[in-house]
Order: C-alpha cells, then sequence, then structure tokens
C-alpha cells in the first residue's frame, strides 16, 4: 500500500490538544489528528507538529463564468468572473453537484499550479472583474484563498466567495476580510437535513448569514438548492423565509435553485419548475424582495423587479441580459428607487458563455 506522503504550507486557525493531538478550528468539525493524519476535508494534514494546506498552489482547473453563474445577480450584472477550486470539502452532502472535484481524494485531480500573482495576472489579462473562490468550499483552503484574494486587491479586481458558510468565528472573521461579495449555500433549513444529508449542522451556517449581513460589508447573496422530498416541503420553506427576513431583512436575494439526480441521489428526481415558482412566491410574502428561480428557464423569476413600482430592472434569458433599466447609482430608472447591491452604469456583456483557462506561474520554493 502505497503511504500517504504529506507535504504543503503551514495552516492556521489549529491549536494542540492535552494528549498530543492537534484540533483544526477552521471548521464546526474539529477534526482531531494524530501525526500524519489529515482532516475529512482531506486537504487539511498534520505533519510533525503542525498542520498543513496540502492544496497551496494547486487547482482542479480555472474557468472564466458568467457571474450570474455563481449565482450573483446583483454584483456586477454581465461581467465576467475567473472561477477555481481545489479538492476535498469539510461537508459530504450526498446531492453534491460537483462531487468529482469537491470529494477527491487523489491529487491528480489538481492539474493546474498557479501563484496567487499567476491568479491575478490571469484575471486581469482576461477581462475578469472578480476571481470566485469555488466548485469545493474555499474555507478548507483558506490560506490559499486570501493569498490570492490579496494579489487581486492590488490589482483592483474583486473577489468573490462560494460557500456553504460552516466555518467557525475567527477564521470567518479572517477570511471574509478579502472578499467583496459571497453566495452562502443554505442547503436546507433543518438540523434533521444538514445532520443526514451533509454531515454538518444548521446553526453554523446560520450565524455566517448573520455575521456576513451585519457585520462586514461583503455583499451577500444566499442560495438553496430544493430537494423533492428532502427540503421542499412548503412548511420549510416558510420557515427560512421568515427567518431570512427576520435576520437578514428584505434586501438580501435569496436563489432557490433546481436539484438534478447526482453523486448518491440519482434516485432521486429533478426539481420541478412549479415547486421553484411557489418557493418564490412564499418567500416574496414574507416580504423579501429579490426572490429568485434557478436551473431553470423562467424569465420572470431570473429577472430583477423594483420592489417599489414593479419596473424590470435587470431582464435575464438564463445568463444573457435582456433588458437594463438601472440608472448611475443602481437607481430604478422609472421611479429612481434604489436597488440594493453593487452596479455600474451599465452591465457587462460577457453573456452565457464559459471558458477554460489555463494559468501558469512558479510557485515560491
Amino acid at each position: 500500500m502505497q503511504q500517504d506522503v504529506i507535504e504543503g504550507v503551514p495552516a492556521r486557525h489549529w491549536h494542540r490538544l492535552e494528549d498530543g493531538r492537534i484540533q483544526c478550528d477552521v471548521c464546526p468539525r474539529y477534526c482531531r489528528l494524530h501525526d500524519g493524519q489529515r482532516g475529512l476535508c482531506f486537504v487539511r494534514a498534520r505533519k510533525g507538529d503542525e498542520l498543513l494546506l496540502t492544496t497551496w498552489g494547486r487547482s482542479s482547473g480555472f474557468c472564466v463564468d458568467p457571474i450570474e453563474k455563481k449565482p450573483l445577480n446583483h454584483f456586477l450584472p454581465g461581467t465576467p468572473v475567473l472561477s477555481f477550486g481545489t479538492a476535498g470539502c469539510n461537508l459530504t452532502c450526498k446531492f453534491c453537484q460537483n462531487w468529482d472535484i469537491s470529494k477527491a481524494r487523489a491529487f491528480d485531480r489538481l492539474q493546474d499550479l498557479a501563484s496567487p500573482e499567476a491568479i491575478a495576472r490571469a484575471a486581469a489579462r482576461s477581462g475578469c472583474r472578480s476571481v470566485a473562490y469555488t466548485y469545493n468550499d474555499p474555507v478548507i483552503f483558506l490560506e490559499y484563498a486570501t493569498d490570492v484574494a490579496q494579489a487581486c486587491r492590488a490589482r483592483g479586481i474583486q473577489n468573490v466567495a462560494v460557500s456553504a458558510g460552516y466555518m467557525c468565528a475567527e477564521p470567518r472573521a479572517e477570511f471574509y476580510r478579502h472578499m467583496d461579495a459571497a453566495n452562502i449555500d443554505l442547503k436546507g433549513f433543518t438540523e434533521g437535513f444538514y445532520k443526514k444529508l451533509c454531515a454538518g449542522a444548521l446553526q453554523p451556517v446560520l450565524d455566517t448569514l448573520v455575521y456576513l449581513r451585519h457585520e462586514t460589508g461583503v455583499w451577500l447573496e444566499v442560495t438553496t438548492l430544493l430537494i423533492p422530498g428532502h427540503n421542499d416541503d412548503p412548511a420549510e420553506i416558510t420557515a427560512l423565509s421568515a427567518w431570512f427576513m427576520e435576520h437578514l431583512g428584505p434586501d438580501v436575494p435569496l436563489h432557490f435553485t433546481a436539484f438534478h439526480p447526482d453523486y448518491k441521489m440519482t434516485d432521486v428526481p429533478r426539481t420541478p419548475a412549479k415547486t421553484l415558482i411557489e418557493a418564490r412566491r412564499i418567500a416574496q410574502g414574507h416580504g423579501l424582495r429579490h426572490v429568485y428561480t434557478g436551473n431553470v428557464h423562467d424569465e420572470p423569476g431570473q429577472s430583477t423587479w423594483c420592489h417599489a413600482c414593479g419596473t424590470r430592472l435587470i431582464g435575464r434569458d438564463w445568463y444573457e441580459i435582456t433588458a437594463w433599466a438601472i440608472s448611475e447609482g443602481g437607481l430604478c430608472e422609472q421611479c429612481g428607487t434604489p436597488c440594493p447591491g453593487v452596479f455600474e452604469p451599465r452591465p457587462g456583456a460577457w453573456g452565457g458563455r464559459r471558458a477554460a483557462l489555463r494559468v501558469g506561474g512558479e510557485l515560491p520554493v
């Protein structure tokens, strides 16, 4: 049997226990490791008397996506975002739609080597307004993500986190100091769902949402993948919407997206469009102003509307922008009501394209 060789850069957010083990404090899983052991995420590992991040500078690939694919509908609409991830994850979602990356246990998945400066240069060269840490959860490669984020900010490029929000308070504060926008996956609204399907817990995710909304300037949007028979009950969506309105307010965009059979849940059917439309209606009924449907063709449910006068502010057909009625300053052209978000006078023109990108860059020795 081949021996596991652990190499990497020193990780942060850990401490030594009295029994000699090292505890990782990045997420509420609190993995306690003997020498040579890896955490559940697989990429944070103990070697000797320190914890290492084994994927610094290594990516599963780079793509230029529309920002709406993250999904972010109120952050630089129409612009391209350079997207990348590494391997591993700190949740074990049975419905994972990126399972070939997030569940990877072999580093042959990590084809691209890239320094933070190389990524920032590639983003600038390709015309990307932002870089997204996505595909797997950036929580587990925090040290690499924050290094990249600093290189991007030095070039005026913004940073986007796509995360499940399952992390502890201290690393959360460090990580989001470097982010400009985030989409957090609120995977369900019961502890039972998180325990059974994700081997996690709901409350830390709610804590992250409240933290981002009230203690940072990070632009926040939230996504819930509705899975038939698991988290699509109208009573659960009602409870989610009521909590959302009370704790996050009416202006944080909420996306309900359709599940497709994947990973360990291939026996579950696709989410019907009518389920998403009804979820949107419920959330709007609780006062949420910007509720979207995703992974289905639904122009009304994917467009942005002025909550004051009903004008279509941004028309969308999948990832294509078909209408624009936002004036400079993010105001409705019809009535002057502000639309919450980060907008420029005109939208980008990237459209629905997805382009693979080769990012080269020598890694520091």
